[in-house]
């Protein structure tokens, strides 16, 4: 039976529900699992032609373990992936877009992002945790846009989570907060934070390592630190690998990357046994991750407004899962190594390790130059209109293709209509919003805005959160 460990020590291992209702580990590591499961080709090819449901349950159900029933954990899919949340049948269909090129559209969800997928089924794995065990709990996140948005949607209707999500003041698109700003729910707060996304991520970081104010608040996190996330997100790699024959053929994967947890989850989809052949980072001007693999050399530099603000980052919390693995599990390593990071904001591997990371990751930047560039190309060859960031995977996918005979698959992260902005400027053409968001820019906003301090971020937890 899987168990979890946090990646900066020992400790008692920990269940799939403790390590989702606890989010960050008490010892600020991130919690990862203490075996990765296998999924065989077999069972990959007998899963083809299976919905979206029961590829998640094969998927997720070994990483879950005991803590939910099978039969509960599938009624939970069902009313996760209905085409009354996810508006297609496939739930994360495959476009091609080239001979051997598919876009795997992951902006079918309520909120247009690929954040729905895991957020939507985490919303109400939550809800019914915390009911079965008469519990409210304070969900805390940090968004640098899509993040905030799908966990809001996801927990607006939940009688038993106080929400309350921080986003960097004038750093977000205009769809992207009045996404969040506009949900009109008792228990959603939003929060305007003069600063990075990085500095709302490290509050966050702070806040859910204090294990007195934890306790004291019952907080818990939806930014993927929280394990749950990342296991969800997995599914959608098996999906169109399953989708495209992955049962006897290696498929590549470009995934636009930021904070390295979408990222992360192919490669626990490669762990499991997913034959992933080339995985590919897309970076944007924020190119932290692609100097990594460059130099060797982790170093945060200024974060830099682009047109791709979801990857608006430079510290990927979600690095250190991966690093963990990389350096053979060596927790004393890995906290000499973010001590580092903390202290210095850079730290440096050997070449020995690069070797071994350079062998399961290529990487790639992009210029917002490029990134418009690549817009208008995708349309004038398909048709097909793309948000910023998928234009940046579809850069890098173009750039570092080795084998054209592999089936190359491109994240479309986002709605193309949440940068109408961009998208108009790189095609001349304005995606209009599906129906149900079509009002958006005339509903009634509500956030507060706080500077980048500890002490009023918490003033304001403490005041808004769950009470019982």
């Amino acid at each position: 039976m899987i168990r979890y460990v946090s990646t900066r020590g020992p400790g008692d291992p920990k269940t799939f529900l403790d390590v989702m209702l606890a989010g960050l580990a008490p010892d600020g590591g991130l919690y990862v699992p203490d075996m990765w499961p296998e999924v065989d080709r077999d069972m990959v090819g007998h899963l083809a032609g299976s919905p979206y449901t029961m590829i998640a349950a094969a998927v997720m159900g070994p990483f879950i373990g005991k803590s939910v029933s099978p039969a509960t954990l599938q009624q939970i899919l069902i009313d996760t992936y209905d085409i009354s949340v996810f508006n297609h049948a496939a739930v994360a269909p495959l476009t091609q877009i080239g001979p051997n090129a598919w876009l795997l559209e992951l902006f079918h969800g309520p909120t247009l992002s690929f954040k729905d997928y895991a957020l939507q089924f985490i919303g109400r794995l939550f809800d019914h945790v915390l009911e079965q065990s008469k519990q409210k709990m304070t969900i805390i996140g940090a968004t640098s846009g899509d993040t905030g948005s799908a966990a809001i949607e996801a927990c607006k209707g939940c009688k038993n989570i106080s929400t309350i999500i921080l986003h960097p003041k004038g750093r977000t698109s205009d769809v992207q907060r009045r996404q969040m700003t506009t949900v009109d729910a008792p228990n959603i707060h939003n929060v305007a934070i003069d600063g990075t996304f990085d500095d709302c991520q490290a509050l966050i970081k702070t806040l859910l390592s204090d294990s007195k104010l934890q306790q004291e608040l019952h907080l818990s996190a939806v930014n993927s630190i929280n394990w749950a996330r990342i296991m969800a997100q997995t599914v959608y790699y098996f999906a169109a690998g399953i989708a495209l024959g992955a049962h006897d053929r290696s498929i590549a994967f470009t995934v636009p990357t930021g904070n390295f947890g979408n990222v992360y989850s192919a490669w626990c989809a490669r762990r499991m046994g997913l034959p992933i052949g080339k995985l590919t980072i897309a970076s944007n001007r924020n190119d932290i991750l692609t100097r990594f693999f460059e130099t060797g050399d982790m170093k945060s530099d200024k974060v830099m407004p682009s047109i791709s603000p979801s990857m608006d980052i430079q510290v990927s919390s979600n690095f250190e899962r991966y690093l963990f693995d990389l350096l053979g599990r060596d927790a004393p390593n890995l906290n000499h190594l973010m001590r580092d990071f903390t202290t210095t904001k850079s730290f440096h591997v050997s070449h020995e390790v690069m070797q071994h990371a350079r062998g399961e990751f290529s990487a790639d930047r992009c210029s917002d130059a490029e990134t418009l560039a690549m817009m208008r190309e995708c349309y004038d060859a398909t048709g097909i209109l793309i948000d910023p960031h998928t234009a940046v995977g579809l850069h890098a996918a173009t750039r570092t293709q080795e084998d054209p005979t592999m089936p190359s698959v491109i994240l479309a992260c986002a709605h193309p209509a949440k940068f109408p902005d961009a998208v108009e400027q790189a095609t001349g053409i304005r995606p209009p919003l599906p129906p149900h968001l079509a009002d958006l820019m005339d509903r009634e906003e509500r956030f507060t805005i706080l500077p980048n301090d500890l002490a009023k971020v918490t003033d304001f937890i403490r005041a808004n959160a769950a009470k019982g």
